[in-house]
């Protein structure tokens, strides 16, 4: 399927413009006894700083010799343009208009060197997001109070001791031992953590991991660490 060519009136402008103008300075140049080929290189020399120039400008805004060179190329494509147009005898060319004529390609090539040279606008580096570090939680374990143990009713012991003989004394029965405090509740990331320190442990020394050691690798309380290891065990 063939495409249909459209035709861009802005680039037709354009290239209409940049051959009178051309044409222009190709007439001035030779006016002012610049014969042959270097006629032609004159118009060449000034669109080219003035593309140039305008290239600098539009990636450095605040370069000022970017701006300066566009203007003496545009001032010299608008003189050339304007001295062809009749106010200027083409057959008698002033002796001013030959020196700055004859002068144009070192002032040219001065300009090019400078805008090709110029240092480049630093770009800003965008700040980077540093990684976020995923830290453990505060855990906050709150041990619960112990009960006392419950004592066995007291014997009952008649007011007078001298009708109770020594044989007869009642045998004080001996405490029952008191029931284990209830453990701490441990959370079950910090059960799998310590399970894996264990391991570990137990794989390197080949003994069991004891409380205190366990204490301070979680750096944990005391009663948390001897929770754990009784879940462990």
């Amino acid at each position: 399927m063939f495409r249909t060519l459209r035709i861009d009136p802005v680039l037709i402008q354009a290239v209409i413009a940049g051959a009178l103008s051309f044409s222009h300075l190709h007439d001035l140049a030779a006016a002012a006894g610049q014969d042959g080929w270097k006629a032609w290189a004159y118009p060449v020399s000034v669109d080219l700083l003035l593309v140039a120039a305008w290239r600098r400008m539009r990636t450095d805004t605040e370069n000022h010799d970017a701006w300066l060179w566009f203007a003496i190329a545009l001032i010299a494509s608008l003189g050339a343009n304007v001295a062809t147009a009749g106010l200027l005898d083409l057959k008698d060319v002033p002796a001013w208009l030959r020196i700055l004529v004859a002068g144009w390609p070192a002032l040219a090539f001065l300009g090019g060197t400078l805008l090709a040279h110029s240092p480049a606008p630093a770009a800003v580096a965008e700040p980077r997001e540093e990684p976020r570090l995923d830290t453990a939680p505060d855990l906050t374990v709150e041990r619960a109070p112990e009960t006392a143990p419950e004592l066995p009713p007291a014997e009952l012991v008649p007011d007078d001791a001298s009708l109770v003989p020594d044989d007869a004394a009642p045998e004080i029965a001996p405490l029952p031992p008191a029931p284990p405090s209830p453990a701490v509740p441990v959370p079950p990331a910090l059960l799998d953590h310590a399970q894996k320190i264990a391991d570990a442990h137990q794989a390197q020394t080949g003994t069991p991991i004891d409380g205190a050691t366990l204490r301070s690798r979680l750096g944990v309380p005391a009663a948390l660490a001897d929770s754990i290891a009784l879940q462990l065990t």
